[in-house]
């Protein structure tokens, strides 16, 4: 089994920034992939972005590209999304999830709590 637990979500204004972590626990493995997936209220989840743990390059939706970065670091298990020039459209519950990897859900079979972002205009 693998845990994921989210931190760093919270209330921020429009074009500031926030940077999500997740740390991962468990039996994890190097050709895992994370991914980031975002839920707003009334809409179905949204994939935000993927990095593998053994490397190789990293994926992101088209609605945050150029704005989110993501990066992983081993030696802490864990991963993080780096979140700039965000706007109240970007205002989800963001969770992480460890699966094969894809922009669908169901790509993911570990997931975390999930954490609010909520962004002011």
């Amino acid at each position: 089994q693998v845990q994921l637990v989210e931190s760093g979500g919270g209330l921020v204004q429009a074009g500031g920034s926030l940077r999500l972590s997740c740390a991962a626990s468990g039996r994890t493995f190097s050709s895992m992939v994370m991914g980031w997936f975002r839920r707003a209220p009334g809409k179905e989840r949204e994939f935000v972005a993927s990095i593998r743990w053994s490397g190789g390059g990293a994926y992101y939706s088209d609605s945050v590209q150029g704005r989110f970065t993501i990066s992983k670091e081993n030696a802490k298990n864990t991963v993080y999304l780096q979140m700039n020039s965000l706007n109240p459209e970007d205002t989800a519950v963001y969770s992480c999830a460890g699966g094969s990897g894809s922009t669908w859900p169901g790509g993911y079979a570990y997931w975390g709590q999930g954490t609010q972002v909520t962004v002011s205009s």
